[in-house]
Parts: structure tokens; sequence; C-alpha cells
């Protein structure tokens, strides 16, 4: 099947996880996860439906950005026309926030207060960002523990040059993930007692983002269903 195959695919997928949980299909973000494909694969997903995009690396990021968007509006938060619109997924190192900040919708994966403050202070606006949950406390994984998670995003709302939007995780992948799921939204409804609106969850990826949806995911990140399995990292 061609990427554009698998696109009409998982749109249908994910639509059909909505209905079954009484949500609003334009509920839920698919975020296509690019990284490591080539651009041309952006532009084929693109020309197919897909609006958003998500990276892992920030150079790989600046690199298709530049050929795929070529013509931003201020702020480098959408393209000319909104086309596409870029996601930072992975675990960003301070040294490249300049690569990430302003450039993109959405951070997903912001889990310090000191990588927070350097997106806010090159974001040339305001960026948002989601704090990245490792819910199930596994050492292999970044983001913070849940049970220090309302100190950080206390911390990270309060942070000069980002927003606060949300939160992201990943479940361990051998686990039903559900109960991570819910663990997350569950976390942040208390954190949005307290901080104010956190609408996004990002959760759920190509294994498991039918799940996803059904505990309440606003953004999907899915890249092998869409785009195949991908190339090795170089």
């Amino acid at each position: 099947m061609s990427i554009a195959d698998n696109w009409r695919e998982v749109r249908a997928r994910v639509d059909a996880a909505c209905r079954a949980a009484g949500r609003d299909p334009g509920e839920v973000t698919i975020v296509a996860v690019s990284k490591t494909h080539p651009a041309s694969a952006v532009k084929e997903a693109a020309a197919a439906g897909a609006t958003d995009f998500g990276e892992n690396y920030a150079q790989e990021l600046a690199a298709k950005r530049a050929e795929c968007s070529p013509k931003m509006e201020p702020g480098g938060l959408a393209p000319t026309g909104g086309v596409i619109r870029w996601h930072f997924i992975g675990r960003l190192q301070r040294n490249k926030a300049k690569l990430v900040a302003g450039q993109v919708a959405l951070v997903h994966a912001v889990d310090s207060v000191e990588l927070a403050a350097e997106l806010g202070k090159r974001a040339g606006g305001v960026q948002p960002v989601l704090l990245a949950v490792n819910v199930a406390g596994e050492e292999t994984k970044g983001g913070v523990a849940a049970a220090a998670a309302p100190e950080l995003a206390r911390a990270v709302a309060n942070t000069p040059g980002v927003r606060l939007d949300g939160l992201m995780t990943m479940p361990p992948p051998d686990e039903d993930p559900r109960r991570y799921f819910d663990a997350l939204r569950a976390l942040r409804d208390r954190l949005a007692g307290e901080l104010g609106p956190l609408p996004v969850l990002s959760m759920g990826m190509s294994g498991d983002f039918e799940a996803a949806i059904a505990c309440g995911a606003t953004h999907v990140r899915i890249g092998t269903a869409i785009f195949g399995v991908r190339d090795a990292v170089k």
C-alpha cells in the first residue's frame, strides 16, 4: 500500500475509534511521525490529507521544515495556507532548543524546567509545550515521574515564553496501555483543577492508538502505520 492509502486507512480507523468512544473525530489530531523518512514521504502524506507531522531530531526537523514548508507565517507555527503543522515529539537537548523553539506547533516532551526556560527564551513569542510524564516509571524512558509531575507542571506553567497545554506519555510496550492512559488523564484532570485548562493529551501510537482514543487522547502519534517501517537512524 502507498503512503496515501495508509493515511486513509489510519484516518478511517481513528474516526471509527472516536465514534466507538462517543467522541467527535475532530477532537483527535493525528500526528504523522515522519522521523527518518524523507521529505518526499511527508509531501505524499500531506497531499493525501495529513496536516500534522512529528519529528524526533532537531536537525532533521529543521531540514524537512525548510524543504516542505518554505513559506512560514510569523513565528513559524504554521505554513502559509495551513498545509503542514510541525510537532517535536522526541527528547530535546537544551543546546538544540534554538532549532525547535518558535518553529513548531507543539513540543511534546518537555521534562525539565531548564528545557522549558530555554524554549521560552528562544521562542520569539509563546511556545506551546506538553509535559512528558513517565507514568510507568520505566528506567529506560525519559519524562518526569508521575509523583513529581505536579511540581514540574507548576514550574513550567510559570515559565515565561511557554504555555503548558497538557501532558504526554508512552506506556510500556508489552502491557495493556489503558491503565497508563487512564492514569495520565486522571493526572491531567487533577492538574487542570489547579492550573487551569490543559486540553492536550498526547498518547497512543501505531499499535495502541485506538485504546488511547477511548481513554481521551487528543493527539495520537502514528508513524509505522502511515509510513511503514522506519529507516535506520543515521
